[in-house]
């Protein structure tokens, strides 16, 4: 294998190392191997050309199309209190509503890579590329399609964000889990499995993970944690596909731990990331706007599964995100995302001020310093070690004293027993969460009584 160094064009003194594409091609699916380009789409840069008259694809003519402007107000986040108008026409609305690059519309998808430049340290020459995708979950789920086979083996957090479990379980995949405790993923536990895997098994290719306020513990992995992950990840070949919808939510005291897609800048080589992003939880999640950064190889067959299923992301609300980010620029994103992430922190001081008033001695937790969510434990059996369930207390009995929230269960891909629960703090008032964890309490305290009879 031929490792590849490029010297960014900005700092030449800055060498990066890549894996060769060669090295992606054992990593692929079946299915991904035999994906072949559209052969409509696969021909769009070919319109580029100056002079050339295309009747390549079957565009409607935009003449057509009834809109004329679009026009929206946006909080100016550099001047809190005052708002900005933005308009989207001519030129710039007619991309809108035509279909458009596959990876995403060419401007919006050079400025989110001049996002990660700022936020991740990775420069666009240096090994990587991005497409867009209408949200993240439908760019990991590409990616798991490119990456898995039926009946392979992945590697897991557990808990773990409830939305892949379906994805690997309509794969018929062996999930394997790897424990997580209040500084992330345990290290120590991903080592035991791979380095217990029986001879002559081939290994997990991947390793999914949510490394800031995880969905549902609310766990941020130190830098510790992440720096050992990734060294396992290069001694054992995996590619670790790091879910980061909450990045921009974190709140922590201590400076926010640098991503996994920054770290691997100390290996001595990159490309074993696949980073997902998302607008979701910043700008709009009805936008359904998320981005890829990683391995050129990989995004590659990704672009073509979306070539063949859903064509592209919606230009349209591209061209809307891209207006609004064009006009605030990194300066403002960054202070609108620092007022959303203090806007979720004081969420979270009231949900927790509400859990030591209604559930001390009832339940047990820790503080996430990222994202929505509490995850806490129920204590149903103050005089017994053996661990509760949640499940039918918190389907149908919390539900039917008014408090609805999710079992620990439905986040354990094995579906095993927890007293855990996972509530998202994101929404409800002062007044609602206090109703709703006194109502709770009402619940475990007769359900203790049911237990000491």
């Amino acid at each position: 294998m031929t490792i590849v160094a490029t010297r960014s064009n900005d700092d030449p003194q800055r060498l990066v190392k890549q894996l060769p594409p060669e090295f992606y091609h054992s990593f692929l699916s079946k299915a991904a191997k035999e994906r072949r380009p559209s052969p409509i789409r696969g021909l769009y840069p070919l319109e580029a050309k100056p002079g050339v008259i295309s009747f390549l694809a079957g565009k409607p003519n935009d003449a057509m199309f009834p809109f004329q402007s679009f026009s929206f107000t946006a909080t100016c986040p550099s001047k809190p209190g005052q708002s900005t108008t933005v308009s989207l026409s001519g030129p710039d609305l007619a991309e809108g509503l035509q279909y458009g690059a596959t990876a995403g519309l060419p401007r919006l998808s050079d400025w989110f890579m001049g996002l990660q430049e700022r936020s991740h340290g990775r420069r666009r020459d240096e090994g990587w590329r991005l497409s867009v995708g209408s949200g993240s979950q439908d760019l990991i789920w590409k990616a798991v399609q490119s990456l898995v086979d039926e009946g392979d083996p992945v590697l897991i957090e557990s808990p773990v964000y409830a939305g892949v479990i379906p994805m690997f379980k309509a794969l018929h995949c062996e999930e394997h889990e790897v424990e997580t405790d209040a500084q992330g993923v345990c290290s120590s536990s991903l080592r035991s499995i791979l380095e217990s895997w029986p001879a002559g098994k081939p290994k997990p290719r991947i390793f999914y993970t949510v490394p800031y306020g995880c969905n549902p513990t609310g766990m941020t992995a130190t830098i510790e944690r992440r720096r050992e992950v990734l060294e396992l990840a290069r001694e054992h070949n995996l590619l670790i596909l790091e879910d980061d919808p909450y990045f921009y939510l974190y709140f922590g005291k201590a400076e926010r731990p640098p991503s996994y897609f920054r770290l691997e800048l100390e290996q001595p080589e990159v490309g074993r990331v696949l980073r997902f992003d998302s607008l979701s939880k910043i700008l709009s999640a009805g936008m359904r706007i998320g981005f890829v950064s990683g391995p050129k190889p990989i995004l590659d067959v990704m672009d073509l599964h979306t070539a063949t299923v859903n064509l592209q992301p919606s230009s349209l609300a591209q061209s809307i995100a891209l207006a609004l980010l064009e006009q605030w620029g990194y300066d403002d994103f960054y202070a609108h995302t620092k007022a959303v992430s203090e806007f979720y922190r004081e969420k979270r001081d009231v949900f927790e001020k509400a859990m030591r008033t209604h559930l001390s001695g009832l339940a047990e937790w820790g503080t996430p310093e990222a994202g929505m969510f509490f995850w806490f434990k129920l204590i149903l059996s103050p005089d017994s070690d053996e661990e509760g369930d949640s499940k039918e207390l918190i389907e149908k009995k919390a539900y039917e004293g008014g408090v609805l929230a999710l079992p620990g269960a439905v986040f354990l891909p094995n579906g095993r027993k927890t007293a855990y629960v996972r509530a998202a703090f994101s929404l409800s008032t002062a007044e609602q969460v206090n109703e709703a964890l006194e109502r709770l309490g009402v619940v475990i305290l007769k359900e203790r009584g049911r237990a000491s009879r």
